[in-house]
């Protein structure tokens, strides 16, 4: 099995946080969105993983190293490709058209979802969906009473269903998907001035392929900060009893610590109270601060504060009053 996870956008929304690395690789919980991503696939996912391959944009060699130590978590291969211009998913998907070949996953790094993907790999494809209020904002889905998929349409502003499309699929026969994603862009065949996979499963829907859709539990969204943080929220309730979540190395005075809370390694903690749901990054110092409901990067200094709702990056440092914070990396503010 071989995982494709397009990932060249930047996240706009989420700046500043995403003006020095791409989004997927932001911390949730102590982990970068991907690696959760693909550490999900190798947990559940019935067929061992042979290859990772991700769709970056332009994002430098230290970002490069770090997918590669993430394939490597697992066990599998990695392979790097780029995408300079956006042209939407299908485009993303057809730059790692050499590693499109037998059974392939394709999973957007976006969000984080909760799933089970020990599935029946003998099926022509499998679309995960999720039912949403607000389907116009997204690809959807219409199915058979048995869960074969009849139509695949593009946000419409029509209501055609509530089977929201999430970004996961499955393909039995990866070779025959990249040849109808080259046929689209070979015809130059856009829908709202992409290329979008929507167009292509619907293409390949036509030719015979018979695609059924597939549940997902939970699709925790990670596009602005309140979202990143309801995120956080969730994940830390999903793997308290799963993971390490406090290292060891953690040097705790005078302190408490309210869970579900992340703490990485070699991080000070003085005359404060942490959480709940709380992630902070390693070699952080934290004195004087009551903070809960937050995210904070790797390297950053909070001091006297009571901090709830906010987002801090790497390196960055606080001192002062009390308030919501969105600070990106290398920031430096005092109250």
């Amino acid at each position: 099995m071989k995982v494709i996870i397009p990932m060249a956008g930047r996240g706009s929304r989420l700046r500043p946080h995403t003006l020095t690395i791409p989004k997927p690789l932001l911390p949730i919980a102590g982990k970068p969105i991907v690696q959760r991503i693909v550490e999900d696939f190798h947990a559940s996912c019935s067929e061992v993983i042979e290859e990772v391959a991700f769709v970056i944009g332009d994002f430098g060699k230290e970002v490069e190293l770090q997918l590669e130590g993430i394939a490597n978590l697992i066990g599998a291969k990695c392979s790097i490709y780029k995408q300079d211009l956006p042209l939407g998913p299908a485009h993303a998907i057809y730059k790692a058209r050499e590693s499109l070949d037998g059974p392939c996953i394709v999973a957007f790094a976006d969000t984080l979802f909760k799933a089970d993907f020990n599935f029946d790999t003998s099926q022509d494809g499998l679309v995960w969906v999720k039912q949403v209020d607000n389907p116009a904002s997204f690809g959807v889905v219409k199915t058979t009473e048995d869960d074969i998929i009849t139509d695949f349409v593009e946000k419409s502003p029509v209501f055609i269903s509530d089977q929201a499309i999430v970004g996961i699929y499955y393909f039995r026969d990866g070779a025959y998907f990249r040849s109808q994603v080259e046929h689209l862009i070979n015809r130059n065949i856009k829908d709202k001035g992409e290329f979008q996979i929507t167009s292509v499963l619907e293409l390949m829907k036509n030719l015979g392929s018979k695609f059924r859709k597939a549940t997902i539990e939970e699709w925790l969204d990670c596009g602005n900060m309140e979202n990143v943080l309801e995120t956080n929220r969730r994940i830390l309730e999903l793997k308290e009893n799963l993971e390490q979540l406090i290292d060891p190395s953690v040097d705790l005075y005078n302190s408490k610590i309210i869970p579900p809370c992340y703490i990485g390694p070699n991080t000070q903690i003085r005359n404060s109270v942490i959480g709940p749901f709380v992630s902070i990054g390693s070699n952080c110092s934290v004195e004087n601060a009551v903070i809960e409901n937050s995210v904070i990067q790797n390297e950053a200094i909070v001091r006297h504060v009571s901090m709830t709702q906010s987002m801090m990056g790497n390196q960055s440092e606080y001192a002062g009053v009390p308030k919501a914070l969105n600070m990106g990396d290398f920031t430096f503010a005092k109250g």
